[in-house]
């Protein structure tokens, strides 16, 4: 069996019965050391009590599922190993997931930090996932979860600096510690609006969880320095599926992106919910994307890597499936704009909202129906829509790039800009940017009446 190479948050189905995941890093000096463990969690991501935390005080769960086997130190590197039997694993546990915690330092100062997911019947490696750390204290590699009737493992590769205690309570174990007094935090401004309510948020699982609440708090900040303090929008995200946006999605950036944008929903929606489009030759609208329902979205409507699934007349196909490369030539390879663009407009039409839409619309270049696409702009100024393009790479952009120039129209409602790598950007970058022209649309088209002052 060849070995998968991971990267963070892509998954790999697990048909081997009994794995070992062995956490391994290069020596380092003298008193840091790094301790794996693991959490047997249920479907809403908390253990059942304490006894499903296995780790070397507590190295063997109850079951026989799961066991610490404790460290090996070959004298350049140490690895540190968690054995779990997915057979014997009960049927209310959901994930396991696969931490480990820091001590005496960070895992920043721990070189070479990888997790490798092995089949202990056969020996072979079955992915390799090299982990990247910084300040963290208690880090969450990885995870094996269900999925239907089978498993599957999930490269997670999320840092806490709150060290094992902090991780393992946000999993719901008591932790029977001294609490390390904290600096004094001076308080948020009063003009920072606060996060919006949880919807389902707390379902999700807790590294995720934690990236949306920190993004929530950055988008409302972003908002309230460009002038729209609490707003609240409907959410489109539309999604470029053409053949030259495979790549994307087999690396796993176009499902970091819907995670990054979905973040926008909950911020926005008032019940935190994400339309979605993806488009190539052929256009359709995907399954509303609910927050708490995230991780389950991403696996089935970007499965794999391999880019949405498509809902056509006869039979539903897979976009990008390797082994039929005549189908794809049916479903399309080009990129038709208009053709989303007049389907996101007839939707917004037909379902009338009492607040603003702002639609985020991601292509990696290739325009080249320019007419048709500012025919179609030009007519949406006239609609409550603000039209958000973000450019992946460095692919021709056509008249998207001229639209923030372009005269003739009710309102400037379009925003445009390109990135050579969207993973290069950081959240508050990529929100910033993603957000700076929606408040100056939402005055002006207050003022021409296409909104409700």
């Amino acid at each position: 069996m060849t070995s998968t190479f991971m990267v963070q948050g892509s998954n790999i189905p697990v048909t081997a019965s009994v794995v070992r995941a062995e956490l391994t890093w290069k020596a380092a000096d003298a008193g840091l050391e790094a301790d794996a463990s693991a959490l047997l969690l249920t479907q809403d991501g908390r253990v059942r009590d304490d006894n499903d935390f296995v780790f070397y005080n507590q190295p063997h769960h109850a079951s026989g599922a799961v066991r610490h086997l404790g460290k090996h130190d070959d004298g350049d590197s140490v690895t540190d190993t968690v054995e779990v039997d997915l057979t014997a694993l009960e049927a209310d546990v959901a994930r396991v997931s696969l931490c480990a915690s820091a001590d005496g330092g960070t895992f920043g100062e721990l070189p070479g930090l990888r997790l490798r997911l092995l089949d202990v019947q056969s020996g072979a490696e079955l992915a390799l996932f090299e982990m990247a750390a910084t300040t963290e204290t208690a880090f969450i590699g990885g995870e094996l979860y269900r999925r239907g009737t089978e498993w599957k493992f999930r490269a997670v590769g999320q840092g806490y600096a709150s060290g094992l205690a902090g991780l393992a309570t946000d999993f719901g174990i008591s932790v029977a510690e001294e609490p390390e007094p904290e600096p004094a935090v001076a308080p948020e401004p009063a003009s920072v609006p606060a996060p919006a309510e949880p919807r389902g948020e707390e379902g999700l699982p807790v590294d995720m969880r934690k990236r949306l609440d920190l993004r929530k708090k950055q988008i409302a900040v972003c908002l309230t320095k460009h002038g729209a303090k609490d707003v609240a929008a409907r959410v489109v995200l539309v999604l470029d599926a053409s053949g030259s946006m495979s790549s994307l999605y087999r690396e796993g950036v176009v499902t970091d992106v819907v995670e990054r944008m979905a973040a926008v929903a909950a911020q926005l929606e008032d019940d935190g919910t994400l339309q979605a489009w993806a488009f190539a030759t052929e256009s359709t609208r995907l399954p509303d994307l609910r927050i708490g329902e995230l991780p389950d979205w991403l696996e089935t409507h970007l499965p794999d890597g391999q880019g949405p699934r498509f809902e056509r007349p006869v039979k539903r196909r897979r976009f990008f499936a390797r082994e039929a490369r005549e189908e794809m030539q049916d479903i399309g390879w080009e990129n038709d704009e208009p053709k989303a663009i007049a389907q996101v407009r007839a939707y917004v039409k037909e379902n009338p909202a009492e607040v603003p839409t702002l639609v985020l619309f991601f292509s990696d270049g290739g325009v080249y129906k320019d007419a048709q696409i500012e025919r179609e702009l030009r007519d949406a100024a006239q609609e409550p829509l603000f039209w958000q393009f973000v450019g992946l790479g460095k692919s021709g952009f056509g008249v998207l790039e001229r639209f923030d120039t372009l005269t003739g129209r009710r309102v400037d409602n379009t925003g445009f800009f390109a990135v050579d790598d969207i993973t290069e950007v950081t959240d508050e970058e990529l929100y910033d940017r993603l957000l700076s022209q929606f408040p100056s649309w939402l005055t002006a088209a207050r003022a021409a009446g296409i909104l409700r002052a």
